[in-house]
């Protein structure tokens, strides 16, 4: 574990040192973040404004929703963006050869060869987000909470590493799952909403086949007193370690299939 951190620690300075070498294309790519996230909310708010409430649900309780989401969406996008490009950067140029002879789990470096750093203007805005809501619902926080609030990020953070990786893996049999993951992740964009206004098919697939709905709704339920699906919001973690689990074993299955480019 000592080895792995220090060689990520390594890899993300020179990434950085890469980033610092353009600091306009640096500050264009976190601004763009701050856009698309001003965007979301600025939507939200415009419903609102002709809306009192959504199905008994208020602005500031989905607003709430749309703070974990950002903060799990941000861990996803600063640390492991790069599984996006499994297929057309890794597999189809001929680039994961070279991961597999060297030394070191593969899935480790194709993870650590990127840090977006964009991210961290979607971790600025979940976080400003998540205290601008709780504030206007009184919200009551101890030492209890916010140990809670950080299990539940960093779980809304690995189901979306889990998915993204399940996905991507899809391409060692089609080359470039790219379009796949796309279509799954845009599924991720109706957990910031209360699962409560959509069908039971909707809310089954997000909850069990997809479990989108445990990176946003059900986390937000543990601080939403006499809202329910409180046995949900506790499952979390543990949904969390299940689909990481499954993901990364379905990695090492395609991995396994994985024919070089040269054979």
């Amino acid at each position: 574990m000592k080895r792995y951190a220090k060689l990520y620690w390594l890899y993300a300075k020179n990434h950085f040192k890469v980033m610092m070498e353009y600091r306009m294309d640096f500050l264009i790519g976190v601004l763009s973040v701050f856009g698309q996230q001003f965007a979301a909310l600025f939507f939200l708010s415009i419903v609102f404004r002709h809306i009192e409430s959504l199905n008994g649900w208020g602005f500031y309780e989905i607003l709430f929703i749309y703070g974990i989401a950002f903060l799990g969406r941000a861990i996803h996008h600063i640390f492991f963006d790069n599984l996006w490009t499994i297929g057309w950067q890794y597999i189809r140029t001929g680039n994961l050869d070279r991961i597999l002879m060297r030394p070191v789990n593969p899935l480790f470096q194709i993870i650590a060869e990127r840090v977006q750093q964009d991210g961290f203007g979607q971790l600025l805005i979940g976080g400003s987000v998540l205290w601008l809501a709780s504030n206007e619902l009184g919200m009551v926080w101890n030492v209890i909470d916010y140990l809670v609030l950080l299990v539940m990020v960093l779980a809304s953070g690995m189901i979306y590493i889990a998915v993204n990786l399940f996905f991507a893996t899809f391409s060692f049999w089609m080359i470039d799952s790219l379009p796949v993951v796309f279509a799954v992740f845009s599924l991720s964009d109706f957990a910031r909403y209360p699962m409560t206004i959509y069908s039971k098919v909707i809310m089954f697939v997000l909850t069990y086949v997809i479990p989108f709905g445990f990176t946003a709704f059900y986390p937000a339920m543990y601080f939403f007193e006499g809202r329910g699906f409180t046995l949900f919001a506790l499952a979390t973690p543990f949904v969390a370690a299940f689909s990481l689990i499954l993901a990364y074993r379905f990695w090492l299955f395609g991995l396994r299939s994985f024919a070089s480019t040269g054979s």
